[in-house]
């Protein structure tokens, strides 16, 4: 049997102990934290004292957005001591159930950091390699290189690799594009793909389509192919490797404010990621525009030199090597979100509504 109680009970105190609950009472009001060290705490936090249990409990107030309905009409969104200490939260008077809920929610968490760590340190391996790699500014030769290759990298104009530069806009004027292109809200011929749906997997829950007109007057971007897609107005140095057999639609065109390149003699994947190196982001950064929203056009894009190994052979396996770390941070990000997705479940049936 549970029964209900104030948090005033769970005592709010202006310094923490290790292991106290830490809950911000200001902007973004409602979210949890734990404190590894005795500190002292400033405005803006409370203090509470209290065991796992009570912790996942306010983990789930804040996901039902508990307290910012309180707060919500304020003119800076806050909630007070009274606030905090009048809550009232459904507990289980068995303290041996408190503490197995209280442990199976965080043996979760423990999964979630586990998979987070994972990740910086694939993400930091991915840094170091990318440096180690590619040749040094000035260099024509990389630190580490696979067993077998011993030639100098070559350069080249960007425009001279990738035989496609291409964008939305080259379908015609404006007035062409509002004429033959009309965006729906519900499937129908092919998915109109913007950089955000590549950046968040296409769970954005707002994706947008166009008619097999559009798409037929679209086919310069028709996303039919391996290639890759720069943002060229927002979130520039972006990059995204497009693998047509990946996307979640059967028909797909690139939409606006970005430039889809490929290359018919040079391996993409390799090209993808010699893009994301420090040698042309560094270069791309001296052709955006410095003034309001950042952009760069087609032009001056195929002008960047790249410097690169002319063996296909080099190219695959340097491709192969870092998509391989690539996928490794998409499966734990995958491993995140469902135990993320099982634990608001589980948080939804294991406690009182």
């Amino acid at each position: 049997m549970g029964c209900t109680k104030s948090l005033d009970k769970y005592k709010k105190t202006k310094t923490a102990q290790a292991g106290d609950l830490i809950m911000s009472v200001r902007a973004p009001v409602g979210a949890m934290g734990k404190t590894a060290y005795d500190i002292v705490i400033g405005r803006g936090v409370a203090a509470i004292k209290g065991n796992e249990f009570i912790y996942q409990t306010l983990v789930k107030y804040d996901a039902d957005r508990y307290w910012k309905k309180l707060a919500a009409g304020s003119t800076f969104e806050s909630v007070n001591s009274n606030e905090v200490k009048g809550a009232i939260i459904n507990v289980p008077q068995d303290i041996e159930e408190q503490k197995k809920i209280g442990e199976y929610f965080l043996n979760l968490d423990h999964l979630i950091t586990l998979n987070q760590q994972k990740i910086t340190l694939l993400t930091k391996l991915k840094k170091a390699m990318l440096e180690k790699m590619f040749p040094k500014k000035g260099s024509v030769i990389p630190e580490i290189r696979f067993n077998g290759f011993a030639n100098a990298w070559e350069q080249q104009k960007l425009g001279e690799v990738f035989e496609t530069v291409t964008d939305y806009v080259a379908a015609g004027s404006f007035a062409d594009l509002a004429e033959n292109v009309v965006y729906r809200d519900t499937p129908n011929y092919a998915q109109l793909v913007r950089t955000t749906d590549l950046k968040n997997g296409f769970h954005s829950g707002s994706n947008v389509y166009v008619d097999k007109k559009a798409f037929d007057f679209l086919y310069r971007v028709n996303l039919d192919k391996e290639c890759i897609i720069l943002p060229n107005i927002g979130n520039c140095g972006e990059v995204y490797l497009v693998i047509p057999d990946d996307l979640p639609y059967k028909h797909n065109v690139l939409g606006p404010n970005a430039i889809l390149i490929r290359s018919d003699t040079s391996d993409n994947v390799f090209l993808s990621i010699l893009l994301q190196g420090k040698d042309f982001q560094e270069k791309l950064s001296l052709i955006i525009s410095p003034n309001g929203q950042t952009k760069f056009n087609k032009t001056e894009l195929k002008q960047i030199s790249l410097n690169m190994p002319k063996q296909s052979d080099e190219q695959h396996q340097l491709g192969a090597y870092f998509s391989q770390l690539d996928r490794l941070i998409t499966l734990h990000r995958s491993k995140i979100d469902k135990i993320k997705n099982m634990k608001k479940a589980m948080l939804d049936q294991m406690f009182i509504q």
